[in-house]
């Protein structure tokens, strides 16, 4: 295993990694993706871009239709885009490139099926492109690091 990179050799991933991706992907959410929100609400950069004072963060609010705390509903779909991500980034990113496909595909493609397919799907049309996409993509590629940096960490643990 690289220092850089997660181990995937071929096309097998291990039932181990697929697990610690998940929960990689589960706990960037409140320790990177949340705060990254929390900056942009500090730095009054949701209010310039949004005209709102702030997202909310750590919120607990009712999802539907289980009415599982928003937080919690992020973390879950953290953990499940980890999984796709570990199935498929280290096939075709190593060393530095791994890191900057996880920040650049993890704003890209997490903002972007929130624009055209989860809020479609709970408002019935897309959210805004903008700013959905400026606030999306720093807040989702904070979460890619975050979910690398967890991942690297959890298989070193493992291998040591």
């Amino acid at each position: 295993m690289s220092s850089s990179t997660v181990h995937a050799s071929g096309t097998q991933i291990s039932a181990a990694t697929l697990v610690m991706a998940f929960i990689a992907g589960a706990l960037a959410v409140p320790v990177f993706h949340q705060i990254a929100m929390w900056l942009l609400n500090t730095l009054g950069i949701i209010n310039a871009l949004v005209g709102i004072t702030a997202i909310p963060i750590f919120s607990m609010a009712p999802t539907k239709p289980l009415g599982v705390p928003e937080v919690l509903s992020l973390s879950f779909w953290g953990g499940v885009w980890g999984v796709a991500f570990a199935l498929t980034l280290p096939r075709w990113f190593k060393g530095a490139a791994y890191w900057v496909a996880a920040a650049v595909i993890g704003g890209l493609a997490l903002t972007l099926v929130y624009i055209y397919v989860v809020m479609p799907l709970k408002t019935g049309s897309p959210a805004p492109f903008y700013p959905v996409i400026v606030i999306g993509f720093i807040v989702n590629a904070a979460w890619g690091v975050g979910w690398a940096l967890f991942l690297m960490l959890f298989e070193r643990m493992r291998s040591a």
